[in-house]
């Protein structure tokens, strides 16, 4: 059986890390690098960079901070914002990322999944997926959230596994910041109708949280922010947990 995974997400605006609720009122919630490089000593098993406000202006400074999280971390992180060519994620790969995460791209034009699998192999990509509960079906929200589609969450993640995405990571909005739990019946959904790893993101706020995604919505991984990152949840003491409800997690 494969080892679950633990992973904190960082949200970068400006070079710093932020987090809100439900998208929106971000505060401040330190530097990447330093942060990266606690985790990494704690026992994450990898870490995901997000620019959230991605921009032509702000990717040197991505590249940058790349670079000087490569340097800190022994553990794979993923890095995503505004990534929509070849040539970034190459810029990306070779700065020292082990992955991107795409998502707005990959829905404006989806031939870009196709063609990062095919250049730098499926394990680099991973397809990130917005998505909220509109009259009872997921719905696909792009931009940060902020555009919602018609697409539906599940048509789409069998899509890009078919395209050649590695991972799918699933943000749900109705839980992100909320505290209250992940979206286990979709996610177990997501995890049953697809070959490829899900990561649960959205709603963290105690350790049960991560023991029901893990057990009743079949994550794989469970990615989360406010709460490790203003400690109310030490990793430690997660995994730790985690193990005593026969959960393989690695120590």
């Amino acid at each position: 059986m494969l080892t679950k995974r633990i992973i904190p997400c960082l949200d970068i605006k400006n070079g710093r890390t932020v987090k809100g609720v439900n998208f929106v009122d971000l505060r401040d919630a330190g530097d990447p690098v330093e942060l990266a490089k606690q985790y990494a000593n704690v026992g994450a098993d990898e870490l995901v960079f997000l620019d959230i406000s991605a921009t032509l202006e702000a990717r040197a400074t991505t590249l940058d901070m790349v670079i000087r999280v490569a340097e800190q971390v022994n553990i794979p992180f993923t890095v995503g914002g505004g990534i929509s060519s070849i040539e970034h994620v190459d810029a990306l790969l070779k700065c020292g990322a082990d992955k991107v995460s795409i998502n707005s791209s990959a829905v404006k034009r989806p031939d870009l999944v196709n063609e990062l699998a095919n250049k730098f192999g499926s394990q680099c990509v991973v397809v990130a997926i917005d998505a909220k509960q509109i009259d009872g079906n997921w719905k696909v929200h792009l931009a940060g959230g902020s555009i919602p589609t018609d697409m539906d969450l599940f048509e789409w993640a069998k899509e890009v596994e078919q395209r050649g995405a590695g991972e799918i990571l699933f943000t749900s909005m109705d839980h992100d910041g909320t505290k209250n739990g992940f979206a286990n019946e979709a996610l177990a959904k997501l995890s049953e109708s697809l070959n490829i790893p899900i990561i649960a993101s959205g709603g963290a706020g105690n350790v049960l949280h991560f023991v029901d995604t893990f057990k009743e919505g079949k994550a794989d991984a469970a990615l989360a922010a406010s709460v490790f990152h203003f400690g109310e949840i030490p990793i430690p003491d997660l995994k730790k947990e985690l193990k005593e409800h026969h959960i393989e997690i690695r120590l």
